[in-house]
Formats: C-alpha cells, structure tokens, sequence
C-alpha cells in the first residue's frame, strides 16, 4: 500500500480510502491511485492485516456433518453474513467425537480466527473458556455446556411435543422414537419432549419403542426390522433428526408406519409419500449466529451472553397417514 501511495503521490491512508469506497476522495485523486492499484498489481495482504489487528479477518465454524443438509444451511449462511461484512470463513467438520472436537476447535482458534460459530458434540465445553474474552464465540443448535456463551437454539422439546401430538391426532398411541445419537443435546432435547406428549395424553412411554443408532440406511433398515417384529409394533414413528429421517425414508417406503421428521431437508416433499416434518430454519440459526459474532467485535466490551430460542413449526405431508381402525 505505501509503494502505491508513493507511485500515486498521496498518503497510504487515501490509498486505503480510495480500495476500501470511501466516496470522500476527490476524483482526480481516485483515478490516480487505480491507476497506480493496476500499474503494481496490488492485493490485499491478510497476514499484514492480523498482525496490524491481532486477528485474522477470518470466521470460524465447526459443525458435527457438513453432509447433513441442516448444517451445511448454517455454515453456508454463517459464510453469507461474513462475506457481507468483508470476511471470508474456514470450515470444519468434527463427526461425532467429543475428543475430535477439542482438539480441532484448538488448532482453529491458534490461528487467532475474528470469531467462532460451533454445534457442538461433546457435553463439557469448557476448554472454550481460556478463549472466551479474547474473541466472540456463539453455539448454534446446541446449548454450550461448562462456559458461557451466545446462543442460538430451535425448541426441540417443543416441536418433539408438537409432533407426537400430530401423530396422536392422526389416532395413533403406539408411537416409536428414533435417533442417531443418544448422548448429543438435541436427541435428549426431543427425547424428553416426546416422552412428556405422551405422558400429557395418558399414553405410557415403552422403552422397546426408543431406539437409537439410525446412521445410515443399513442400520435404519435393522430398526424398522426390529421395531415391525415386535409383539405389539408400533404404528407410526418418530424421527428425531433428518440424518436419521434420510436414512429411514427409503427403508419405510413399503412398511405401513405413519412418520414424521425432525427437520427439513432436500426433497422431502418428494417422497413417496411426503414426509411430514418439525421445520427447523437453519438459514435462520446461521445468520443470526454470525451477526452476533458482528456484533460482539463492534462491541467488545458487552459482557452479558444471551441464549435465544427459535420457535418450529410442522409442515404436514402425505406420510402422516391415520392409525388403523
């Protein structure tokens, strides 16, 4: 910037003014400094800017599955907000290990990234803490567990009772839940909103009715085979994520279960039949995150971490089909 402030004949300082669209530069004076921008070739150097600042103009975002289309909507939006606000982001995906998390999430912040956006899987996130005053760090999807922090959250007891109430109106009382993970916040979450829709209606909650493990369409195949050779079966489930709902849609397509998803995904409504699902807005969930971030740098000395819940709603398809008689 100074070799083109010099070539250009004015101070670096117009030379920023004049990249960055400052409109107060005389035009003379801006015509000068793009011809000496194009003359030297000159490009932003991101390096020198951390070390001006302390902080790479770069966001963080961590997420368990950049497969699974609800948290490829958040890091895609997350991507949207940084761009628009001059920054670029760095994404990772941790699976579903507690220990891959921390280590990665360390050897992200080691490189002194502007901010952090995570959905978290491990359940003690206090290693965050040492890290916590020296750059915003926001949870999105899941609540941050041993330090405090910003968060953005959907009402996964809320729509669990919501959907089981659903299907309870379609007559159905033999209703299963099914998951992938057991020990992620979310699974609990809507575990426990599905046990209190029953027990709200009277109807005992079985235990052969909750299963977990539904990874992938092998696995979601060995539940439906499971859950239909029961003595009593149950006649309509509910899933309690889309990574379990894409990999039981197939495998449910010629079983006679009602069905309704937690979350919204690709294609959904073009199944055979049309799933019924608790609609997240994960778009949503990753705009505000980011903006946040935003709001935090303008804003440092803001102590007071807020958490705030998304409300969900059902979006009715053909695959809620009435118990029967």
């Amino acid at each position: 910037m100074r070799d083109v402030a010099v070539l250009a004949g004015v101070s670096a300082k117009t030379v920023s003014r004049v990249f960055n669209g400052d409109e107060h530069v005389l035009p003379e004076t801006r015509k000068r400094v793009e011809e000496a921008l194009r003359e030297l070739k000159y490009v932003p150097n991101s390096v020198a800017t951390t070390f001006r600042t302390g902080r790479a103009p770069v966001i963080g975002v961590v997420v368990p599955d950049l497969l699974d289309p609800f948290f490829a909507a958040v890091a895609e939006s997350v991507n949207r907000v940084a761009v628009d606000q001059g920054m670029s982001t760095v994404v990772a995906s941790t699976g579903e290990g507690a220990e891959r998390e921390s280590d990665l999430v360390r050897q992200l912040l080691a490189q002194s990234l502007s901010g952090l956006v995570i959905a978290p899987v491990g359940t003690d996130n206090s290693y965050l803490a040492r890290w916590r005053d020296r750059l915003p760090i926001v949870f999105v999807d899941r609540a941050p567990s041993g330090v405090a922090a910003d968060a953005f959250l959907e009402d996964d007891e809320g729509g669990a009772r919501a959907a089981v109430g659903h299907l309870v109106g379609h007559g159905h009382e033999r209703i299963a839940f099914v998951a992938d993970i057991a020990e992620v916040q979310t699974s609990r979450n809507r575990l426990l909103g599905y046990r209190r829709a029953l027990e709200s209606r009277g109807i005992e909650h079985r235990e052969e009715y909750e299963v977990f493990g539904a990874l992938d369409r092998a696995s979601a195949a060995d539940i439906a085979e499971r859950l239909a050779g029961l003595p009593t079966p149950p006649t309509a489930i509910f899933s309690s994520n889309a990574r379990s709902s894409m990999a039981l849609a197939p495998v449910l397509r010629d079983r006679r279960f009602a069905f309704v998803g937690y979350g919204d995904f690709p294609m959904a409504d073009l199944l055979t039949p049309a799933l019924t699902v608790v609609n997240q807005d994960p778009e949503l969930l990753g705009d505000y995150a980011a903006r946040r971030v935003f709001e935090r740098l303008a804003h440092p000395k803001r102590r007071f971490r807020r958490r705030t819940v998304l409300p969900v709603t059902i979006i009715e398809r053909a695959s809620c089909r009435p118990a029967p008689s």
